[in-house]
């Protein structure tokens, strides 16, 4: 990828910004035109920075609806994957921060000290992530890991969703962009494998379970790549539609399958070396970097010790409250985790099996969802209108996804947030914790947050945090229990408690397995025996904690971090506290690292107390 250099997208005259920055020195010569030569707007800065970081990631431009006028050519590229272009990423990163060292912020509005604080913190940790030898950085996003290429993660995964889902194909010229972005995934695909040999050669091999996932995903990737990269151009309009599918099944047949073709036999090579030990203590300089992982995904400085042991205290106490419901349903013989092994076999909570109880799966979503929407004015003193597409994951992805996924649409409204429910056995969920997993994906979770973070300034809808978008849609649960969601159904609000109980299970084997040495079987019988927890769904989430470390710690971490503040709100309110406000305060705050949103309670407290 081509260096980027800052470009003014408004004049200087125009601005109406009520500070400016005067920013003082010099600037790499890389960047081009120094903004410390410049005398800017605080909101115009960040614009600028929101483009400059989306030059690097500009499929993320297209999920956001904003690669459009002078951006519009960003539609055909895709992120430089190799050693060169993620140093260079780094490199932008830590030149930003660079930018904000000394400056005076005494001026800047409430929401300008967040956006900055916000950047400062995002950019700063991403970038020690980029200076770490090996792995793959999520810049203000999830999904950070030490595995370029494994079950689920890379562009053999993530491609054929985002072209199908979000690739544009509205007119001609959308057309022409879709296949210059085809043109553009073996040479995606050809920079992760550059990464994987360099990181084979440091010595880093995946567990061989994971490897073992990952090259029957790669092979059904191979297998699928014809429909995966041509079908969705059924959407092109019809007078270019078939010379576009021709294009398109040529590249992929010629360019994509084989670059396909040579990571699969780079896993091979990996997987004739590797072992089964799931931590990255057994990984070279793993113990640092999950350390960083940590931190980046709790936006905390907790140990691994510490977040154990939370996870420990904090399941003890939701198994306090979930055994009275259970002695109270008949179920009052064994540990909880026994008891709730035994409700999952329980007939009357099952889905039936194959593609009828997928129908009754997507129905029971869409009533929770229609349920939980005409609740949302008793929580929020300001509301949004989150399209919500339920949708199925593609069926490449199910063997190494979670359970469901959800998250927010674009800024601009053309693409609709979605659930992405994984149905590849209707035995992953149940009646009484479906409707749970629903709040926690949509409404009042990912999709209700992300669509006010959309209405935040560009920075604010790119960057998101771990620890907020996963505590707040554990807080989303509690608060869809709070509205009355179990009231009728105290078998459901089991369900609730689970979930939480199973965040809290997360804090406890994620650590074991990066940190005490667990073995993957030891992380998988932990939730089993402990909370209860299905077996066929813990199989696939303990094969994820290795393949992500630390992002599973975020959740929990995050919503008691969120309670926490709104016990605070409430003893020093007093009377004064309320509900809705705080709720709509916290949202409105916006996606944050926890400090930053200890701060937005702060100044709710002082505005409304």
């Amino acid at each position: 990828m081509t260096n980027f250099t800052l470009t003014r997208r408004q004049t200087l005259a125009g601005l109406t910004a009520t500070t400016a920055l005067t920013l003082g020195g010099c600037a790499a010569s890389r960047t081009g035109p120094s903004l410390r030569s410049m005398t800017l707007a605080p909101d115009e800065w960040l614009d600028d920075v929101s483009y400059g970081m989306l030059k690097y990631e500009p499929e993320r431009a297209t999920s956001l609806g904003v690669d459009t006028g002078d951006y519009a050519e960003w539609r055909g590229m895709l992120e430089d994957q190799s050693i060169a272009g993620q140093r260079e990423y780094g490199a932008y990163l830590r030149w930003v921060v660079g930018q904000m060292e000394g400056l005076d912020e005494s001026g800047l509005t409430p929401d300008q000290q967040t956006s900055f604080e916000v950047v400062r913190s995002a950019f700063s940790t991403a970038a020690e992530g980029f200076d770490q030898p090996y792995g793959d950085v999520a810049v203000g996003s999830w999904r950070n890991a030490p595995y370029v290429v494994i079950q689920n993660v890379g562009t053999y995964l993530d491609m054929p969703r985002f072209m199908d889902s979000s690739q544009p194909l509205a007119d001609e010229a959308d057309t022409g962009y879709y296949l210059d972005r085809l043109a553009s995934v073996d040479t995606a695909l050809n920079g992760e494998l550059e990464r994987l040999e360099k990181a084979r050669s440091l010595g880093v091999i995946p567990p061989d379970f994971l490897l073992d996932k990952a090259i029957a995903a790669m092979e059904a990737s191979i297998e699928s790549a014809p429909s995966d990269y041509v079908g969705p151009l059924e959407k092109a309009p019809e007078a270019i539609r078939a010379s576009a599918m021709t294009t398109a099944r040529r590249v992929t047949e010629q360019r994509i399958v084989p670059a396909l073709q040579r990571q699969l036999a780079e896993l091979k090579t990996e997987r004739a070396r590797a072992k089964s030990n799931a931590g990255m203590w057994a990984q070279p300089g793993g113990p640092d970097w999950y350390a960083w992982a940590l931190k980046a995904s709790t936006t905390t400085t907790l140990s691994p010790d510490e977040i154990h042991e939370q996870g420990l205290q904090e399941l003890e106490a939701l198994h306090a409250r979930m055994d009275p419901i259970l002695r109270d349903i008949g179920y009052d013989s064994g540990t909880v985790g026994e008891r709730m092994q035994a409700l999952s076999s329980d007939k009357r909570y099952q889905f039936a099996e194959g593609d009828p109880g997928r129908k009754q799966i997507m129905d029971f979503i869409h009533d929770r969802i229609d349920w939980i929407t005409a609740q949302m004015p008793r929580a929020f003193n300001e509301l949004v209108e989150p399209n919500v597409e339920v949708r199925r994951l593609p069926l490449a992805e199910e063997p190494g996804a979670p359970g469901a996924y959800g998250g927010a649409g674009s800024k601009d409204g053309s693409i609709p947030a979605r659930m992405w429910i994984n149905l590849r056995t209707t035995d992953l969920h149940r009646k009484y914790d479906l409707a749970d997993l629903t709040y926690h994906e949509s409404i009042p979770g990912h999709a209700w947050e992300g669509t006010f973070s959309n209405r935040l300034p560009l920075i604010r809808s790119i960057l998101a945090f771990n620890a907020f978008s996963e505590g707040w849609a554990l807080y989303a649960e509690q608060l869809a229990d709070e509205l009355g969601a179990y009231d009728d159904f105290q078998v459901g609000r089991l369900g609730y408690l689970q979930s939480l109980a199973f965040r809290a299970c997360r804090l406890v084997v994620d650590t074991g397995l990066h940190h005490k040495r667990w073995t993957r079987e030891q992380g998988r019988q932990f939730f089993v025996e402990r909370n209860g927890s299905k077996a066929e769904e813990v199989a696939s989430e303990v094969d994820r904690y290795c393949s992500w470390p630390g992002q599973a710690c975020g959740y929990k971490i995050g919503h008691s971090q969120i309670v926490r503040q709104r016990e605070r709100a409430k003893r020093e309110m007093g009377d004064a506290y309320d509900f809705k406000g705080f709720n709509t305060a916290v949202i409105l705050g916006g996606n944050s690292p926890l400090d930053v949103v200890e701060k937005t309670v702060t100044r709710y407290i002082s505005t409304a107390g």
